[in-house]
């Protein structure tokens, strides 16, 4: 065997060999992958926009009831990904995970399938203006939620490892694949918006014309499809096998720190700090990594004492642990300051759409379904990540330098900049529409575009640039943890937005007479609280700024081993 084909970063094949690079990974592999997120977006997403009518339509639940159900469950969703990345870095690895989460989620599938079909587990049809509609029985609602609970726990499982497991198929040491992985990104997210445009259209079509049943059994097929289809690519992969459990080596560095600290351990430019002498780490198939001056306190976990035994990690820790744990510290001032975005994205799916709601739907003869509305924001990442791929990187490489033409960071910044003008345009239109449209005359709901389209936008650059960033980040035994804490962020935003809805109309009057009346949107004042988000987005963007200048990742430190402490210092 040719040694200059294995792969450098001890990815390893179905049969537990090192991978050969001529037969595994890259473009042979990741279309599977690709295929496979396609699938799921399409159903989740596809689930999600049209759910809350489904509650209120068939459940008989209350707008604000649905509305809240709808968001909790989005946000237990994308939360659980940490449950997921956790699983599969501490013991099944990336790719069983997706198998065992997928069947999960194919399982709550069928169960809501059979919901739909089934007169006896929802109520009955709600007649109008006849009696108070007929709640749903307590079996009805604990098969509905129980199903929506294993299709959280699903995507929540699947979601940070099918990201992870695509870069896992290039080999960080081959200069290539490096520019392969960063197109993988940018194709993955296409992928994503592929999905929900699909599931925005046609399984929203199907809902709202054919049937709930078939609206939920198309998705459920083609999810169990997509586990042959995963299944299928195995030959092609490049596996990493678990490495034990992330968080408990993060408790064991702070527990010996701690002691350290107590015992009047003090670590200074010369003290002796422990490391195993292999040539790999002692976390399994992780490499070691160099001492960083930052988070200083953390180092005295890797001093060893005269009381000490270095095989008891709870006593003593390696560098190689101590800095895991401190490159996973290191990245999260970067998640709490793009939080604000996700609350801004969580209105296209509140909002907006009851914006569009009580406006012109027509499209000729043909009236666009409100679930659909939000093909406006999935287009956006259509059209740019093609554009963005073949004419702006090559554009930006000449006047950066930068292979990617602007780093992670930079894109993520340029993905909040742009969530400033999305929330601004969106407070204009909504004003012109409450004061000039507010009647039967309503104004045409492809006013609503440049918001979606904008704000479509600053999800392409956040996202792609967010999974760029917290996977070449992450050490090798975080990277499902790191993928996952930036996820988790969809679901605290979802949170967020709640908790700020709630809080804004309390203040401002209550249901009937503040600013965001569930009965009247002409009454509201829709558009304050548009540029409230404004105001938050553009004090986060400034928060992001001042974050992202003060980051020193993998790019800034200096190869040259004596200069590697001096590059590492921090602004914190």
């Amino acid at each position: 065997m040719d040694l200059n084909s294995l792969v450098s970063n001890d990815r390893v094949d179905r049969h537990g060999r090192i991978a050969d690079k001529r037969t595994t990974g890259g473009w042979k592999a990741a279309p599977y992958i690709i295929l496979n997120e396609v699938v799921e977006r399409f159903a989740f997403l596809g689930l999600t926009v049209n759910l809350t009518n489904y509650l209120i339509s068939q459940m008989n639940e209350t707008i604000p009831d649905a509305a809240t159900h709808v968001t909790d469950w989005t946000g237990a969703a994308y939360v659980l990904t940490i449950f997921g990345a956790f699983i599969a870095d501490a013991y099944l690895g990336r790719f069983r995970t997706i198998i065992v989460f997928s069947t999960i989620y194919a399982v709550g599938m069928i169960m809501l399938t059979i919901s739909a079909s089934f007169s006896t587990l929802h109520p009955p049809k709600c007649a109008v203006k006849v009696t108070p509609c007929k709640e749903a029985s307590q079996g009805q609602n604990l098969f509905l939620y129980s199903a929506l609970g294993l299709i959280a726990l699903g995507t929540g499982g699947i979601k940070p490892c099918v990201s992870s497991f695509g870069a896992d198929q290039f080999d960080e040491g081959d200069e290539k694949e490096v520019q392969m992985k960063f197109s993988f990104f940018n194709w993955f997210y296409f992928a994503i918006n592929m999905g929900a445009l699909l599931g925005i259209t046609l399984l929203v079509y199907l809902q709202n014309q054919v049937g709930w049943s078939w609206g939920f059994a198309l998705p459920t097929i083609t999810t169990i499809i997509s586990i042959v289809i995963l299944a299928v690519g195995i030959p092609y992969y490049r596996f990493q096998k678990p490495m034990g459990s992330p968080f408990t080596r993060f408790l064991q560095v702070i527990v010996a720190s701690i002691k350290k600290h107590r015992g009047g351990v003090s670590v200074e430019n010369e003290t002796p700090l422990y490391e195993v002498e292999t040539t790999y780490s002692d976390i399994i198939g992780a490499r070691k990594l160099p001492h960083t001056l930052q988070y200083r306190f953390f180092d005295k976990a890797a001093v060893i004492t005269e009381k000490d035994t270095v095989s008891n990690r709870w006593s003593v820790c390696t560098v190689t642990q101590v800095e895991e744990f401190k490159s996973f510290i290191k990245i999260l001032p970067v998640w709490a300051s793009t939080i604000a975005i996700s609350i801004s994205l969580a209105q296209m799916s509140t909002w907006f759409l009851s914006q569009a709601k009580i406006m012109n739907k027509k499209l000729g003869k043909f009236e666009i379904p409100n679930g659909s509305v939000t093909v406006f924001a999935a287009s956006s990442s259509l059209i740019l990540i093609p554009l963005y791929e073949r004419f702006i990187i090559p554009i930006l490489r000449k006047f950066t330098g930068h292979s990617r033409g602007i780093t992670s960071l930079q894109r993520m910044g340029v993905g909040l900049f742009v969530s400033i003008i999305a929330m601004a345009s969106a407070a204009l239109v909504e004003k012109t529409r409450r004061e000039h449209y507010p009647g039967e005359n309503s104004m045409s709901v492809f006013w609503l575009l440049p918001q979606f389209f904008l704000m479509g936008s600053a999800e392409v650059f956040t996202y792609v640039g967010q999974l760029e960033f917290f996977y070449d980040e992450a050490t090798d035994g975080t990277k499902s943890i790191s993928s996952a804490v930036f996820l988790s962020e969809v679901g605290i935003g979802s949170w967020l937005s709640s908790a700020l809805v709630k809080t804004v109309t309390a203040t401002t009057g209550g249901q009937d007479k503040g600013w965001l009346r569930r009965k009247d949107l002409n009454e509201s004042r829709l558009d304050w609280f548009f540029w409230i988000l404004t105001v938050l987005n553009a004090v986060n963007f400034l928060v992001y700024l001042v974050v992202a200048i003060c980051y020193k990742g993998k790019e800034s430190i200096v190869r040259d081993k004596n200069m590697v402490e001096l590059s590492n210092v921090q602004c914190t």
